[in-house]
């Protein structure tokens, strides 16, 4: 028996599949190597595949039934919110579409188990500062529409064939859970410090006129090897018989601002470097934190790792890489 890890090959993907492979699991990986790279995956079986191609589900089932598969963590997705708003067709066609051919070769192979990355970003722009899973959900981009289908594509999949769901709501992930594990995507807060530092140019804020302490904007930011164990966690919870939510934040329950986030990299990196002041950027709330209150409770998973851990793990990985 194996576990179908979908975008395995990729950042978070990477974490999820080295701790299923330390508890001695055969994982299969699906990934289409456009951000991803076979190096991080170790001795994984890797299947390169487009999920949203129109042959997909014949190939997931031949691959599912062939190596035994009994559950699916499904990661792979679009996620530059940019890009989702000037290529939202692309998006739709790609997530949902990629997403709907995985969930029929699931229900062709009888497969019921699946945990699947959803994003904060189907709030779209809460009126609180910690945001609880029943918010009224209100995505402001093509990416956080996505999300949102996704999860009622789980739900209706859940009540026409039995599928077990897990979703979970991945606030602002940064840190890495070993050096060759680093966060290399050009959209995350502190990847883009880094290539702003090693260019010798000053990284820049958008907005320090927000009402928060620092005038920054706040978010949730989770170290990826404690996210990676949600999702071991979350896959023990589709055996239970009395789960009574599918639904589930991923964070820590404590703000950061973009500000405190530099001082940490100051710190770490010990570089004095200068910041450039920006306007505010569209779309952007002053705050956005997890309330974890629900995952704590029913899955008994909290987050163990902090932002100045967060920090000294993504510096060390990214100075081992250079």
């Amino acid at each position: 028996m194996s576990i179908l890890v979908t975008g395995g090959a990729g950042y978070i993907g990477s974490h999820v599949v080295r701790l299923l492979q330390q508890q001695g699991q055969d994982v299969v990986v699906i990934d289409d190597l456009s951000s991803g790279s076979q190096q991080r995956i170790g001795s994984a079986k890797l299947v390169a595949l487009d999920l949203a191609a129109e042959t997909a589900t014949q190939k997931l089932v031949a691959l599912i039934e062939a190596e035994s598969v009994e559950a699916v963590i499904h990661l792979a997705a679009r996620k530059q919110v940019g890009e989702s708003v000037s290529k939202p067709e692309w998006y739709f066609e790609q997530n949902i579409g990629g997403m709907a051919h995985l969930l029929e070769a699931m229900r062709l192979t009888k497969v019921n188990k699946m945990v699947f990355s959803s994003s904060a970003a189907t709030y779209g722009m809460p009126d609180t500062d910690f945001v609880k899973e029943d918010f009224d959900c209100k995505p402001i981009n093509p990416y956080g529409q996505t999300k949102l289908i996704g999860e009622w594509m789980t739900a209706n999949a859940e009540r026409a064939w039995g599928l077990r769901a897990v979703n979970l709501r991945y606030f602002n992930v940064a840190g890495a859970g070993w050096p060759d594990l680093a966060d290399t995507a050009k959209m995350n807060l502190v990847p883009i410090v880094f290539d702003a530092l090693a260019s010798g140019k000053a990284p820049a804020v958008f907005g320090t006129d927000y009402d928060t302490a620092d005038g920054s904007c706040v978010r949730d930011y989770v170290h990826v090897l404690d996210l990676a164990e949600a999702h071991l966690t979350s896959l023990d919870y589709l055996a239970r018989d009395d789960r009574k939510h599918s639904t589930f934040n991923v964070g820590t329950g404590v703000g950061a601002s973009v500000l405190q986030v530099l001082n940490e990299i100051k710190r770490v990196s010990k570089i004095d470097f200068e910041v450039e002041m920006q306007p505010r950027r569209p779309g952007d709330p002053p705050y956005l934190c997890a309330d974890v209150s629900r995952i704590k409770s029913e899955l008994d998973w909290s987050a163990k790792r902090g932002l100045a851990e967060i920090i000294e793990s993504a510096w060390n990985a990214r100075s081992a890489a250079n």
